[in-house]
């Protein structure tokens, strides 16, 4: 049996929960959109469509970021409460580059590390 290499990735629009999900232990790193990082205060020292462009080339450059994760694994888990994980998933489907990687998208409300990690670990398990 060959060794398949499983990601779970809990996200939002402004950061993803990295779960690499391994028989024998589990591990966990973040990525951050630089949008979450921008404060405010820009909003008032600009147009409106300024910042809609710039908020546009963050999350583009977010989930260019974690397609270069995906792209190192045979099966990946997109899970989380926004619609962040859909947009990434239709993203990924339009590259030829993701096509041998299975990528499922599946709901799940805010949760605990502890949380994501296992709900990580009964998705792959039970495939």
């Amino acid at each position: 049996m060959t060794n398949v290499k499983s990601l779970g990735i809990f996200m939002d629009h402004s950061s993803a929960h990295l779960i690499e999900f391994k028989a024998d232990a589990d591990g966990a790193d973040v990525i951050d959109s630089e949008s979450a990082h921008q404060g405010k205060e820009e909003s008032s020292s600009g147009s409106e469509n300024v910042m809609h462009n710039k908020e546009q080339q963050q999350q583009a450059e977010y989930y260019k970021k974690l397609g270069e994760v995906i792209r190192k694994y045979d099966q990946v888990l997109l899970f989380g409460p926004t619609s962040a994980k859909s947009e990434l998933h239709n993203i990924l489907k339009a590259d030829h580059l993701f096509e041998g990687i299975k990528i499922e998208v599946k709901a799940a409300d805010k949760l605990t590390e502890n949380q994501q990690q296992a709900f990580v670990r009964e998705h792959f398990s039970n495939h």
